[in-house]
């Protein structure tokens, strides 16, 4: 198992940058920056990429609308030159929320676009002069579809340390889900539980295995989980219940909400409905009151040493291969401590 930390777009980006050299000696694998409507993630990459010696750095996510198929490609190819342990490109659609309500994009057509950007981004990297004609993105772009006529293919100037930086992708509905296992060499769900996880995502990533190239490796299973070394205190609980309830209650309209589904499909469908209803109605401390222990419990990893390595395990048994920690304790002190502690308790 490997292990990364979340730098959440809500923490400071000084706390970790001034605990990287704490974090290289204790073994951690990545830092994957995060980015919603916050602070941007490029620019903190950036930063951190100057900050450490062997961590390696991960996008988580940037989004498919906000930014062009060769920007994507080009911030990639720059972040990775940057870092010495190496850049992952984390890419996702989000969701109308965020894509519609914060960016005034129109979202749509979240899957072909995202299989169009990485073959964009592939080729970006192989220094191929860019030529695409896709459903959604046209690379020069022609005189019939509103451009001058002038265009013609041009390649990426830089010499590039990778052709092949790998790209993550977040995914949650099955066809998405099938397509990241057949294209890309990650995949980060969100909320995912072990013991659950199959009965959502199972098919679905067995469909897109089967058409996988072998070329491509095995498929990472890259997971994002809230985390605390021992108890965690009622307070730490409490933000695990607001954040599943924000999500799983205000990120998307009734019938429209991702993660309300991944709710109903682990077996929640009662509580995700009273979660959504109270959420929309304003009532969001009754929101997260009504989010089930068994689920904060099931897609957290908390406990003492015997219990982290019980259930390191058993995402391991689920396919996971690195666990992205997003600490809960209260203080930066508590929470890099906890980190440490955990990174020393798989060395040994």
């Amino acid at each position: 198992m490997r292990f990364g930390l979340i730098q959440n777009y809500s923490t400071p980006i000084d706390e970790i940058a001034d605990a990287v050299d704490t974090l290289e000696a204790a073994g951690l694998n990545t830092i994957a920056v995060a980015e919603a409507y916050s602070f941007d993630a490029v620019s903190r990459l950036g930063y951190l990429a100057a900050k450490t010696r062997t961590i390696g750095l991960m996008s988580n996510i940037l989004q498919l609308y906000t930014r062009t198929p060769t920007l994507t490609a080009m911030t990639a190819a720059s972040l990775d030159s940057l870092t010495p342990g190496g850049f992952t490109l984390g890419l996702g659609a989000s969701g109308p929320q965020v894509i519609e309500g914060f960016h005034g994009v129109p979202y749509d057509a979240p899957v072909g676009r995202t299989r169009e950007i990485v073959e964009i981004c592939r080729q970006t990297w192989r220094r191929e002069p860019v030529a695409h004609d896709g459903a959604h993105y046209s690379i020069p772009l022609t005189r019939d579809k509103g451009g001058s006529g002038l265009g013609r293919p041009l390649k990426i100037i830089n010499r590039l340390v990778r052709a092949d930086i790998p790209i993550s992708i977040a995914a949650l509905g099955a066809r998405s889900v099938a397509q990241v296992a057949e294209i890309a060499d990650g995949w980060q769900p969100i909320f995912f539980d072990p013991a659950r996880a199959d009965r959502v995502w199972g098919e679905a990533l067995e469909a897109g295995r089967a058409k996988r190239s072998s070329d491509l490796g095995d498929l990472r299973i890259e997971v994002q989980v809230f985390f605390a070394f021992g108890e965690p205190s009622p307070d730490a609980i409490a933000s695990v219940r607001a954040h599943l309830a924000l999500y799983i209650g205000g990120m998307g309209a009734r019938g429209k909400n991702f993660y309300n589904d991944i709710a109903v499909r682990y077996g929640f469908a009662a509580e995700a409905a009273d979660i959504q209803g109270l959420y929309l109605a304003g009532r969001i401390e009754d929101a997260a009151a009504a989010v089930p222990d068994e689920l904060v419990f099931g897609v957290a990893l908390f406990g003492d040493a015997d219990e982290l390595k019980r259930r390191i395990a058993a995402f391991g048994a689920a396919g996971v291969t690195t666990l992205l920690l997003a600490p809960v304790a209260e203080t930066a002190e508590q929470r890099l401590a906890d980190v440490v502690s955990l990174l020393d308790l798989t060395r040994s």
